[in-house]
């Protein structure tokens, strides 16, 4: 047995921490290259290349998942025409999310789309038939409360362009929440590669539309793309690994990891340094995310 397979056996929570956590400095690693290449070429080009260069990894992920090798190798899932509507609602999201890291600092847009966890709260009164008590509706207070000390409103410190995270982390919210959908049997990475043809086709079409497409000169550009595509990819598959490995309710919390990381990485490569616009704002948005997770593991102690 491997070394990584014994602590996967013996030491799963740790494990699993430092995978996830490891996954969110890659989506935020991801964020610092957009950034960089995003005043040379629109956010729908952008876009486009991260979804088709990031099937790789996802490809990989299909091939060694014993789910899918136990199916058959079926390629085919009965909700289909859901896995490539996915790919509409994570097109939409990055169109939100990476535009704004374009226009904002990367701490304040990563922070501001750290409310996911609140539209998922929302979202799954309607779609999940979930009732929505008193502590996760304060959460749900306690955390847009927080958006709006980050957005700043009072101050003239507002821009329009910070209401596209919000549209980010509701439409990463809508995929999260219609993946409870899908059959628990049906591979997770195959949902991920039918959601990638969906997200392919729409941002194929919003290029084509938009001539948002500008030619890559052969050479160093490519090689940025390339790694947006490979590192958004393999954080994509490490998320969903540290989720396979423990309990969500436990890893969730080291999502918010994402902040000090983006802000790090801002201050590094592009001298921002928000830290009176992110808080104390950041620390109501995720105290609201915690609370939300408090309340979710505690019901879910219950009905053990």
């Amino acid at each position: 047995m491997s070394r990584l397979s014994e602590l996967a056996k013996h030491h799963p929570l740790g494990l699993g921490i430092g995978t996830l956590i490891l996954s969110i400095f890659l989506f935020d690693l991801q964020g610092v290259i957009i950034k960089f290449t995003g005043d040379r070429y629109s956010v729908q080009q952008i876009a486009l290349l991260r979804n088709i260069l990031g099937i790789v990894p996802t490809l990989i992920a299909l091939h060694y998942s014993e789910r899918w090798h136990d199916s058959g190798k079926r390629m085919r899932v009965s909700n289909w025409p859901l896995a490539l509507a996915r790919g509409f609602m994570i097109a939409g999201a990055q169109l939100c999310f990476y535009y704004s890291i374009v226009q904002l600092e990367l701490a304040t847009a990563t922070t501001l789309a750290f409310c996911g966890p609140l539209f998922i709260t929302l979202l799954s009164i309607p779609l999940l038939g979930h009732k929505v008590g008193i502590w996760r509706s304060l959460a749900v207070v306690v955390g847009f409360l927080g958006v709006i000390m980050v957005m700043r409103p009072d101050i003239g410190g507002f821009s329009p362009i910070m209401l596209l995270p919000l549209g980010a982390a509701f439409f990463y919210a809508l995929a999260s929440v219609t993946s409870r959908f899908f059959d628990s049997s049906v591979p997770t990475a195959l949902i991920n590669i039918y959601s990638s043809i969906g997200a392919v086709a729409i941002m194929l079409v919003v290029v084509i539309t938009s001539n948002g497409w500008q030619p890559v000169p052969f050479g160093i550009d490519w090689l940025w793309f390339a790694c947006m595509g490979m590192t958004g990819g393999c954080a994509v598959l490490l998320l969903i690994s540290a989720y396979r490995m423990a309990d969500p309710s436990s890893l969730s919390p080291f999502e918010y990891f994402g902040i000090p990381f983006s802000f790090i990485l801002g201050w590094v490569f592009f001298s921002e340094a928000p830290f009176e616009r992110i808080f104390p704002g950041a620390l109501f948005i995720v105290g609201g995310g915690l609370l939300v997770l408090w309340r979710e593991k505690a019901l879910a102690a219950k009905t053990k």
